[in-house]
């Protein structure tokens, strides 16, 4: 930190700023090339593994008309979301992406809160996918179930590699994995068609009337909601599968070749394409005839089919190529389904990679992590530095209970923990939007949401909802605890000495010109 000079204190938030040596910000360069499609595929590509599976996990506790209204429902606060974001991401064109919004809305503090929510989803949602990349690649090569962890580590490996060696190259392999994720489940949906029988097989959930469980009926055309409303506020949680991750783009904005006309034009045909996707996986996935075999906690193996049977699936679009094309070709179609898996590993490592590079930029993190490689202008510290945090904790779950033990823990508590992470800076950046339109109306806005401060309200009360329900469930209570322990660490981190040296980054020098215009007004 030598020849940094200290700027007069900035009361707010009790936050202090430094000004670095002139270097500072040339050694934390980034590169502009991203255009409309490869932002669209960024999006995309980020969130396309939630059709692979995830999503389905809500026929247990909705049956499919509660799944289905909870998708509308869902779909409703995530184009409140992307409208949001498509107006604010121009206006505000920053690498920081839902810190910077929150920066200039709240202050520094609510900033950083937001930052760390976002961090959250974003570190541990990659090791969360990589843990399935690992089962499914166990499955295909045979691979003994202790040797998991080297799978990971060589997913981190190429994949950080492969963002670590330029924008252009980052942004290609981007479009390539999200294009071909697409085509497997046009081919899905198109060899499908023969098989549907959608009364029989997606209609094929009931309520037992003693005890109110999910059960199958053999020849389906059951209730459009077995389960009443409750079954679709209880499946709310995972339509957030179909979604999440779409608001990352706007991390890109400084490697875009103009965010303020393509940044929204990208978020919204992203947010349009998993619309058409979430809605067709929905409908076609269980209307066909997929068999699978389920083991009580008895011993008792029992066949279940259709909708009833994609209810406890892992992977429901392989479930039902299986049962269009056999499973003598169940190998290659399994490696065939990690390439959605692999689209949203690559596009997610990317965003930790900006998120922690932006809070690093302005002090919030320690200012190292935002050094940019000199050839490639990549913020390759903050790349590794993600991904070792994310692979630390997976190791940590695996080898502390004991290997495969831990595959529940990190399929349910971790993956929790980064949806909890996402859910709450929804709920933050809804709040965001609303304050800016209202205090900070003079903020050029090259794009305006059409739903403006109602779209942005909608968004917040149903991210509230979803929580309420995700908090009742116990697995979910405990990564609600993780998060909290991660907050902590941050929190404290932060208010010991990451507030006493922030640097006027482009986002903090955006916030505080603005909110003191804001007050002298």
């Amino acid at each position: 930190m030598g020849g940094w000079k200290m700027a007069e204190t900035r009361h707010e938030g009790g936050v202090s700023y430094h000004i670095p040596g002139k270097d500072y910000f040339e050694q934390r360069e980034l590169r502009r090339h991203a255009g409309v499609f490869a932002l669209w595929a960024l999006g995309v590509g980020a969130v396309i593994s939630g059709d692979f599976s995830g999503w389905n996990l809500g026929f247990a506790v909705g049956g499919w008309g509660g799944m289905f209204i909870a998708t509308v429902i869902i779909t409703i606060m995530y184009l409140g979301l992307t409208y949001s974001i498509a107006e604010m991401a121009p206006a505000l064109p920053h690498t920081g992406g839902a810190y910077s919004f929150a920066r200039t809305a709240w202050g520094p503090w609510g900033g950083f809160i937001t930052g760390v929510a976002e961090n959250i989803e974003y570190v541990l949602t990659p090791a969360v996918i990589v843990f399935f990349i690992g089962s499914y690649l166990t499955g295909i090569f045979e691979t003994p179930a202790a040797f998991q962890p080297v799978w990971w580590i060589l997913g981190y490996i190429v994949f950080v590699g492969l963002n670590a060696r330029g924008v252009e190259l980052s942004f290609t392999v981007t479009v390539i994995v999200t294009l071909l994720a697409i085509a497997i489940l046009i081919v899905f949906f198109v060899s499908a068609i023969p098989f549907l029988d959608f009364g029989k097989y997606a209609m094929n959930i009931g309520a037992d009337p003693a005890t109110g469980a999910a059960v199958e009926l053999p020849d389906g055309h059951g209730p459009f909601l077995p389960f009443g409303i409750h079954g679709v506020l209880a499946a709310l949680p995972f339509a957030v599968w179909l979604y999440l991750a779409i608001e990352q783009i706007p991390l890109a904005s400084e490697e875009s070749a103009d965010p303020k006309r393509d940044m929204p034009k990208g978020i919204m045909l992203g947010m349009f394409t998993l619309i058409a996707l979430g809605f067709l996986v929905l409908v076609i996935n269980p209307a066909i005839p997929i068999t699978r075999e389920v083991t009580d906690a008895a011993g008792t193996a029992t066949t279940v089919h259709g909708a009833f049977a994609l209810g406890t699936s892992g992977e429901p679009i392989l479930d039902g190529f299986r049962a269009i094309f056999g499973s003598n070709w169940a190998k290659a179609l399994a490696l065939i389904a990690v390439a959605g898996l692999v689209a949203s590993f690559h596009a997610i490592i990317f965003a930790y990679g900006r998120q922690i590079y932006s809070l690093s930029r302005a002090g919030y993190f320690p200012h190292f992590l935002s050094v940019t490689h000199g050839t490639y202008k990549t913020p390759n510290l903050a790349l590794i530095t993600g991904g070792v945090v994310g692979l630390a904790v997976m190791l940590i779950v695996w080898f502390t209970m004991g290997g495969e033990a831990a595959g529940s823990f990190i399929g349910g508590v971790l993956l929790n923990m980064a949806v909890f992470g996402a859910m709450f800076s929804y709920l933050l950046q809804g709040l965001t939007f609303i304050k800016l339109r209202k205090s900070f109306p003079n903020i050029e806005r090259p794009y305006r949401s059409p739903f403006g401060i109602f779209g942005a309200a909608l968004t917040v009360i149903i991210a509230f909802v979803t929580i309420g329900f995700q908090l009742a469930d116990p697995v979910y209570r405990t990564g609600v605890i993780g998060v909290a322990i991660w907050y902590a660490l941050a929190i404290l981190y932060f208010a010991a000495y990451g507030r006493k040296t922030l640097v006027f980054s482009p986002e903090e020098e955006f916030a505080v010109k603005h909110r003191e215009g804001a007050v002298k007004v």
